[in-house]
């Protein structure tokens, strides 16, 4: 395992961020337009909590017709979000009522675009914790030649995927319905 101790909880986080397929949106100005976290109790993996909320962009405040597309965030619901400050502030708030968790992303994106717009917005770090590559733990844990995408990992653990691929809190909840072939001693179908 990449972490030393067992945390009380796993912070299961998804950002989506604006993008664009055609190269107006360089990956470093990509900005988080939707948070999406579950809380899991580290014993039972079960969810004990969840946090979403969409984001007012900056940099790029038009989505485009791809982020839209892949993410199905619409502009109405940028344009009525509060900022970043503003979203990272409530989600602080939420994330201290659990004094233990461990930040768990499928890859390292989420934690680096976290830093970026941390950055960006002059707003603290907010996480307490190190990182874990859950992907990367589930391609450790299950003997895989290679990490994969959420969807396949999913769909090779024999689940059904729950929501829209790509929203930021149903990307969360499929991390955490993963946790038992990742922490626990589910093994996928061979």
């Amino acid at each position: 395992m990449d972490h030393p101790y067992t945390p009380t909880h796993y912070l299961l986080v998804d950002f989506e961020a604006t993008c664009c397929d055609q190269g107006s949106v360089p990956r470093q100005e990509m900005e988080i337009i939707e948070v999406g976290a579950v809380m899991v109790d580290s014993a039972s993996l079960g969810m004990v909590g969840e946090f979403q909320s969409f984001v007012r962009p900056q940099r790029h405040p038009r989505l485009t017709a791809f982020c839209s597309r892949l993410t199905h965030i619409t502009q109405a619901e940028v344009d009525a979000a509060p900022t970043f400050p503003e979203v990272c502030a409530r989600w602080k708030t939420w994330l201290g009522g659990f004094p233990d968790y461990l930040f768990c992303s499928w890859g390292d994106y989420d934690r680096t675009q976290l830093e970026q717009d941390c950055a960006l917005h002059r707003v603290p770090y907010p996480m307490r914790s190190g990182h874990l590559n859950v992907k990367r733990q589930f391609a450790r844990q299950q003997h895989l030649p290679r990490p994969l995408g959420l969807g396949q990992a999913v769909a090779l653990a024999g689940l059904t995927f729950i929501g829209t691929h790509h929203r930021g809190i149903d990307d969360a909840r499929n991390i955490a319905q993963l946790l038992p072939f990742i922490f626990g001693e589910a093994r996928v179908p061979r």
